[in-house]
C-alpha cells in the first residue's frame, strides 16, 4: 500500500497498548459504491412487479381493458403460454425514477377511490423496495366494473387444444 493511500485513511481508535490501528481499506468484491458498474432495470421488470402488486389488492378483479383481457385469455390457453402479469401495466423507467400506468377492473360494490389508493400504495411500495427506483407517479384507469352476475371474459373463450 502506498504512503499516500495510508495517509488519507482515517485512523481507528487506539488500542489498550497505545498502538494506533488504521481503519480497514475498501472492501473487495461488491462492497464498493456504484463506481464499479451500473445496474439497469428493464421496463418489463417494473411492469411485472407493479402488475403483481396491483393484483394483490382486494377489489381488483382484473388488469387491462376488455380487448387486452380477451386477447390475454386466448393467449393463456395456448399450451406453454403463461398468464401475463404485465397485462394492463405500462412502465417508463429512467436511471433512478419510474412512472407507471395501470388499467384495472374493479369488483362491484367496492369504493373505487379506496381500491385505487390501495393499489397505488402497494405498487409504490413494491417497486421502491424491489427495484430501488423512486416512483414519481402511478396513474390508474378504471376501465370496467365486474358485476356479480357477469361471467368473466376468460371463461367465455373456448379452449384451444
Amino acid at each position: 500500500m502506498s504512503d499516500a493511500t495510508q495517509r488519507n485513511r482515517p485512523e481507528a481508535p487506539s488500542t489498550e497498548a497505545g498502538e494506533t490501528r488504521r481503519a480497514p481499506g475498501p472492501k473487495r468484491g461488491g462492497g464498493e459504491p456504484a463506481s464499479r458498474g451500473r445496474t439497469t432495470i428493464a421496463d418489463g421488470v417494473v411492469e411485472k412487479i407493479a402488475g403483481l402488486a396491483a393484483r394483490d389488492v382486494v377489489g381488483v378483479h382484473a388488469m387491462g381493458g376488455g380487448l387486452s383481457r380477451t386477447f390475454g385469455a386466448v393467449r393463456e390457453r395456448v399450451p406453454g403460454a403463461g398468464k401475463s402479469v404485465t397485462r394492463g401495466v405500462k412502465a417508463e423507467v429512467g436511471e433512478v425514477q419510474t412512472a407507471i400506468d395501470l388499467e384495472i377492473v374493479v369488483d362491484y360494490g367496492v369504493s373505487i377511490r379506496q381500491v385505487a389508493g390501495a393499489v397505488r400504495e402497494n405498487v409504490i411500495s413494491a417497486v421502491e423496495r424491489m427495484a430501488g427506483l423512486e416512483v414519481v407517479e402511478v396513474n390508474i384507469a378504471v376501465s370496467d366494473v365486474k358485476l356479480p352476475d357477469e361471467e368473466d371474459e376468460e371463461e367465455e373463450q373456448p379452449r384451444i387444444q
